[in-house]
């Protein structure tokens, strides 16, 4: 015993020299290829292990194997004191590497910001910085150390559930999002103690699965890729994103999950991106039903060999890596690349300088880790109201006076878990504006307000049950017990009584949600029913949507005199909307994705490619590629939004009628307030390249700016456009400005626009 003991002190002492010897920890590179070649394969496999906090996966459990170097990194822990005791763990472990906190930090952590698609409607740059910058430092002082976000994932058919979690159809506007979104989540150094290490999403193609269909196959040519889907997922990794999560789709047929072309070809070699690679929750596992994988052994095989660095939710690395590595089918040295990554990823976010960079000190917790004054409210309210659309205002119905008695009904008028939309993080309802608090706010003793529900969000239970499943009870639909004709007669009853009518109507929020694809975009049946009664009463009608997709509104455009799209607003929404429909706010809005009549017109895009037969408006329609049942074109086309106020563009006009190859070129537009009050407009400026080496879409945004004009106040804008702008990916995936003609279209959204042209040299 006595000569184990010594053995015992000799290894120890030997371990602290070698300890001792590790470069110094500015030294990167060095630091880390020390620190692996200390490494057990045991301590390894550990690193790539991303578990979830469950009742599989228990607390104890965690730090039990977070002490012994089995686990790199957890998610869904979301307080100091949760994760103080699995970093401590961690530094109990033998080479005490740290441990990192993920989550799903997508438009705000516990003040909730309007979802990401209502984030795409302000058009504003400096709103979604602000978002970004306000999500990293409440999130940090959580302790959360990663976010999987941003979501950049183009969405093109709106049936698709996670719409309503990314930017929209656009490829530029999503791709300057992503830029934005990377640099304020990230503070400008993801080591800083307010900041967190950004994980773009989905890579890639995920918003393009096939019938809109969650986890479904996407099947797409590489020209459509490179040009449409990928520059977002590049434009976020070039600003600096520290890592990509893996999309759940394949792609032509190979799982992302196991694809060697996404993930080493065109991620590591083509685009250079050093950081680390996170599988979708259980997407390993999942290559089995993909078809792709006889079993767990052969799945962690074709992941670890694509280059998924990190197993979130993990089963089968910590499994069958130790045996894959024994038998020779996976090498050391391509473990040792994973964990590279995941180690430089602890590194750049600041953890080996200091374990506790975001948990602090347990006597400097907070008392109350949800208390009200940890909000930001003035922020949360000023981006609100930036991101709502008015679609429609016949006859200036609004702004509403705040005089007389208005009616608010709809079963999403006093709805604090709904107004906050998917993925609400560490949001709670009790802290959310409704729409019928923030009217009552706003009205105070000058005007009263009669409030009728009017119709549950939807009556089928099926729906209801299915959309309760993964909710917690506080999360979960709870249906009024009241016949739907009783309902109603309240409502109308409501109506008949008030000078005007306000309507909140659409989805709840697990509608629009990771799993929810939908086979129509119509509002339920019951809601429509209480939007007919309410027409009938003939009091004016103000319809308010809560809503995460485009839906079909061509029904409720001839019911409504006004209607203002809201998304889900978030946590200040209800103040947003009041002073919205009150005018103490000017909306200016713009559709960040375009509404289509019916869902048969999917996909409907602006940006779509020319073709030898189009429909063109006002002419006969046979034999041009168009639907015969109803008007064709979009119900509210891309980059549409109304004002208070009205905007003229006149006078385009560009600098030169040719660009030379490395200038810049200027079109000049003049853009007026018309109308009678102070508003925002969005500037757009659009390109088609008319003849190509291929067929080029007949517009593509290249250009917007978001400016500010008193009443009567004229403004000349210029927008640069420059040879890079002129560039796509040809058939043989060159990059290649081509030279010939080009259109040059400005307007306020995509499809009213003015148009000069030029010819590239």
């Amino acid at each position: 015993m006595k000569k184990l003991c010594l053995l015992g002190l000799a290894i120890g002492l030997i371990s602290q020299t070698v300890l001792a010897a590790a470069p110094p920890l500015q030294d990167k590179q060095a630091f880390i290829e020390h620190l692996i070649g200390q490494m057990s394969v045991e301590e390894k496999i550990g690193q790539l292990r991303l578990i979830s906090i469950s009742p599989e996966m228990p607390r104890e459990t965690i730090r039990e194997e977070i002490a012994a170097g089995r686990i790199g990194g957890t998610f869904n822990s979301i307080t100091r004191d949760e994760n103080r005791p699995m970093q401590d763990a961690a530094q109990r472990s033998r080479l005490k590497i740290p441990m990192f906190f993920a989550y799903d930090v997508i438009h705000g952590h516990r003040t909730i910001f309007p979802i990401s698609l209502g984030l795409a409607a302000t058009w504003d740059m400096d709103a979604i910085a602000k978002v970004g910058r306000i999500s990293a430092i409440e999130a940090a002082a959580d302790s959360i150390d990663m976010t999987f976000a941003p979501m950049v994932d183009i969405a093109r058919d709106p049936r698709w559930g996670r719409t309503s979690e990314g930017f929209g159809e656009d490829t530029y506007l999503t791709s300057r999002i992503s830029d934005v979104m990377v640099r304020s989540l990230q503070g400008g150094d993801p080591a800083k103690a307010d900041s967190i290490m950004a994980i773009v999403k989905h890579f890639a193609l995920y918003g393009a699965v096939e019938g809109g269909r969650d986890y479904n196959t996407v099947d797409m040519s590489p020209v459509k890729m490179y040009n449409d889907y990928l520059p977002p997922y590049r434009s976020g990794l070039d600003a600096g994103a520290g890592g990509v999560m893996v999309a759940l789709n394949s792609i032509n047929g190979v799982p992302a999950t196991s694809n060697t072309w996404l993930m080493n070809d065109l991620l590591r070699k083509e685009w250079g991106f050093k950081g680390v690679t996170i599988s979708d929750h259980g997407a390993i596992k999942e290559l089995i039903r993909h078809g792709v994988a006889r079993d767990g052994r052969g799945a962690a095989k074709l992941a670890i060999k694509a280059g998924i660095d990190m197993s979130m939710n993990d089963s089968l690395y910590g499994k069958e890596l130790p045996g894959l590595l024994a038998s020779g089918e996976v090498s050391q040295a391509e473990v040792d690349q994973a964990v590279r990554e995941v180690l430089g990823a602890k590194y750049d976010m600041g953890l080996f300088k200091d374990p506790y960079l975001r948990i602090g000190k347990a006597e400097d917790d907070p008392q109350d880790v949800y208390a009200p004054e940890r909000l930001h409210r003035e922020a949360a309210r000023d981006v609100a109201r930036r991101s709502l659309v008015l679609l429609e205002n016949r006859n200036q119905v609004l702004p509403l006076k705040k005089a007389g008695t208005i009616a608010l009904v709809g079963p999403l008028a006093d709805a604090p878990v709904d107004i906050m939309g998917s993925w609400e993080a560490a949001g709670r309802p009790q802290h959310s504006v409704t729409v019928r608090e923030g009217m009552r706010r706003a009205l105070g003793d000058q005007a009263r307000l009669v409030y009728a529900k009017g119709s549950n969000v939807i009556d089928d239970q099926v729906i209801v049950d299915y959309l309760n499943f993964f909710n917690s009870e506080a999360l979960r639909i709870v249906k009024d017990p009241r016949p739907p004709a009783v309902l109603i007669d309240e409502a109308v009853k409501a109506a008949e009584a008030a000078d005007v009518v306000v309507a909140v109507v659409g989805e709840s929020r697990g509608m629009s949600h990771e799993s929810s694809s939908r086979t129509t975009l119509e509002i339920p049946a019951n809601q429509r029913a209480l939007i007919k009664a309410l027409k009938a009463t003939g009091k004016p009608l103000v319809l308010v949507l809560m809503n995460g997709r485009p839906l079909s509104l061509a029904w409720e455009r001839e019911q409504a005199d006004a209607i203002l799209e809201t998304w889900f607003s978030g946590t200040e929404g209800g103040n947003a909307i009041a002073d919205v429909l009150f005018g103490d706010y000017n909306p200016s809005g713009k559709l960040a994705i375009t509404f289509p009549r019916s869902v048969g017109q999917i996909p409907l895009y602006y940006n779509h490619l020319s073709i030898g037969r189009p429909y063109t408006p006002g002419k006969p329609g046979n034999y041009t590629s168009q639907y015969f049942e109803e008007p064709n074109g979009p119900l509210y086309p891309f980059g549409h939004g109304l004002s208070y106020t009205r905007f003229e563009l006149s006078g385009l006009k560009l600098s030169t009628p040719e660009l030379k190859r490395g200038e810049t070129l200027q079109a000049e537009v003049n853009v007026k307030n018309t109308g009678q009050r102070d508003g925002e407009t969005v500037v757009q400026l659009y390109v088609q390249d008319v003849s190509a080496s291929m067929s080029r879409p007949i517009k593509e945004l290249k250009r917007f700016q978001k400016i500010m004009l008193k009443a009567g106040e004229a403004r000349t804008l210029t927008l640069a456009l420059g040879e890079d702008d002129l560039k796509f990916y040809n058939a043989q995936l060159q990059q290649v400005a081509e030279p010939g003609e080009f259109n040059v279209q400005v307007g306020l959204d995509s499809q009213t626009v003015q148009e000069q042209r030029f010819e590239l040299r």
